[in-house]
């Protein structure tokens, strides 16, 4: 009770304003993807089914309002950005991926253009239970209390939210020599990869199209960041829409996620989604937390304890994560070698699609 205390006395409104907007989100999202799912269950009943090309759930109410929670669930997590440090942000989106996996493909085409998205669709463990009758493990319930646990640490040690007043503050932090070192590291690391790595290895290597995801968020997200609280301060306001500087960064925002979009659709479609959601969560959170550090400062002020504990949570966290992906459709008691078997052969069918893909592969 005294830490709860110590908590409520200590955290700013805005932390709270950012705390409570990426719970919404985390629920928000979690739960788009099983109204999705139910959507798209009731759509290939009765139509062409997604994951062979279909688009009958376009047609489907149900799908349309899961698509709508989802873009509620992204515009909370946008505006949490504005008001909470990305190092509380962004970990709790754990909350949203206590997950098990389940692929489709869909594609679109634009005249000679055919885009493959293949969707990683990240239920909540929870509600996946309830609502689809899916079994949750005695791992799937230890993976969920570890990344509840993890985010809660986190929470009750975050730093304060940085007050600024413009974004030309924003824009003062981005050009900072530090800031400007990390940029160019970054797009240095991007440009190696793209020309580099992508055409000898991208195929092979995991980690070539993962770390051009992960480079290229960490950036778009301090960008989503300075954009929210440009408009923030607008909303209030002070209006920041006349600053070049905010035109700037939704400039480097647009860049950055389809630059994102690009390769993380990329590793889905040649790599198994239960090896590439984990690890792009770590490198894209432990990245972003960088950035955050060194633009926004987010550590100046805390204590050794304060950060040591923030890492661990963070740990816990990733540690919760991994179990739920690695151990994602085991099942209790005697049968658990039979349940692996299952395993094996659910992604063997899940990664040859009869659609022209190529086999993901299972290598890291």
């Amino acid at each position: 009770m005294a830490v709860v205390q110590k908590w409520r006395e200590g955290m700013s409104s805005d932390n709270v304003k950012g705390l409570v907007l990426a719970l919404s989100s985390s629920l928000f999202i979690g739960a788009s993807f099983i109204v999705k799912k139910k959507g798209l269950k009731k759509a290939g009943a009765s139509g062409i089914r997604a994951g062979v090309g279909g688009y009958s759930y376009l047609l489907e109410p149900l799908w349309w309002a899961g698509m709508i929670t989802m873009v509620v669930g992204e515009i909370a997590n946008f505006a949490a950005y504005a008001f909470a440090p990305a190092i509380l942000v962004t970990p709790l989106g754990a909350l949203s991926i206590i997950i098990r996996q389940e692929n489709f493909t869909l594609k679109f085409r634009f005249g000679n253009l055919e885009l493959i998205a293949k969707h990683c669709f990240s239920r909540s463990a929870v509600l996946a239970h309830i609502i689809l009758r899916e079994r949750l493990h005695t791992f799937g319930i230890l993976g969920c209390i570890l990344c509840v646990v993890g985010s809660t640490t986190i929470v009750l040690h975050a730093p304060q939210e940085r007050q600024i007043e413009s974004v030309t503050e924003v824009w003062d932090l981005a050009t900072e020599p530090g800031f400007l070192f990390y940029t160019a590291l970054v797009l240095t690391a991007v440009f190696i990869l793209i020309y580099q790595f992508v055409p000898q290895y991208g195929q092979t290597h995991i980690m070539v199209y993962i770390g051009v995801c992960s480079l290229v968020g960490s950036i778009s997200v301090m960008s989503v960041k300075a954009l929210g609280i440009a408009l923030k301060l607008t909303f209030s306001g002070m209006n920041q829409l006349v600053y070049p500087q905010t035109w700037a960064f939704t400039l480097v925002v647009i860049t950055c996620v389809l630059t994102q979009m690009n390769y993380l659709n990329k590793a889905l479609d040649t790599f198994n989604t239960a090896v590439v959601s984990p690890i792009y969560y770590v490198m894209f959170t432990s990245l972003t937390i960088l950035a955050s550090v060194i633009m926004f400062k987010d550590w100046d002020g805390q204590s050794p304890t304060q950060i040591l504990t923030e890492m661990c949570g963070f740990v816990t966290i990733l540690s919760g994560t991994f179990l739920l992906h690695k151990t994602k459709d085991m099942a209790d008691g005697p049968g658990l070698s039979t349940s692996l078997s299952m395993r094996s052969l659910k992604h063997e069918e899940d990664d040859g699609f009869s659609e022209g893909i190529p086999p993901k592969r299972q290598d890291t």
